[in-house]
């Protein structure tokens, strides 16, 4: 018998192969669920989860514009994006979440996440998981890892204060799988006006190659064992 990686590697390529001939991706031939996590710097502080409401994948040439934006305002170089774009890459988007508390009843809304200025946040991870379309199995958690440092995305918001556009500003961890669309917000407090950030948006980066590596738990898991 052969190399089983060798036999999975080719039944991909296969299956790649006819996708492209139908203008699909691999993606397309799964459902995919997504959780938004934040932890905080505070041990006594539970995390706050959220359910993304929809997870759109899109393949990253497809998104080549908004990728180069990020160049244009510093977030990253363009070598890195370049780089980024050139490869085989989904991106997930999430825009609509919900909260996962059973103390907060909560219902399906925009991502509008007060970002900066704050010092209670020790990161930020997301959790992807999928399931080929059509069954009924459980969502399975993909083997990539996404998280995103406070010291990291705060380091480049200070950077784009300066930037003139106020929506859709990108930033990206040091490993570039999850970028931020975060917007400029002035408040008015009862002295002055106050810069904040909010996040609006959030996007993932998983190779192709990648979609069929999974890790062992389930969604159950997640919510019950680290948020409830």
């Amino acid at each position: 018998m052969g190399d089983p990686v060798e036999r999975k590697n080719a039944a991909v390529s296969r299956l790649r192969n006819n996708l492209r001939k139908k203008r699909e991706s691999l993606a397309d031939q799964f459902d995919f669920k997504m959780y938004i996590s934040f932890h905080f710097k505070d041990e006594k502080k539970k995390s706050a989860l959220f359910e993304v409401a929809e997870v759109l994948p899109v393949m990253t040439n497809n998104y080549e514009h908004s990728i180069l934006q990020g160049v244009k305002n510093d977030s990253y170089s363009y070598e890195s994006s370049r780089e980024l774009i050139d490869k085989d890459v989904v991106q997930f988007h999430a825009h609509r979440w919900q909260p996962m508390r059973r103390d907060v009843i909560g219902c399906i809304s925009q991502l509008d996440f007060f970002l900066w200025p704050r010092n209670d946040i020790e990161n930020i991870q997301c959790h992807l998981y999928s399931r080929w379309k059509g069954e009924e199995a459980p969502f399975k958690p993909l083997s990539a890892e996404y998280s995103f440092g406070s010291d990291d995305y705060e380091r480049q918001l200070m950077r784009l204060l300066t930037v003139r556009e106020k929506n859709g500003l990108i930033v990206t961890n040091p490993d570039q799988t999850v970028f931020l669309f975060v917007d400029k917000h002035h408040l008015q407090t009862t002295k002055n006006k106050v810069m904040v950030y909010k996040l609006r948006s959030l996007c993932l980066y998983l190779p192709q190659d990648q979609l069929m590596s999974w890790s062992s738990g389930t969604v159950e898991d997640l919510v019950a064992s680290r948020y409830l």
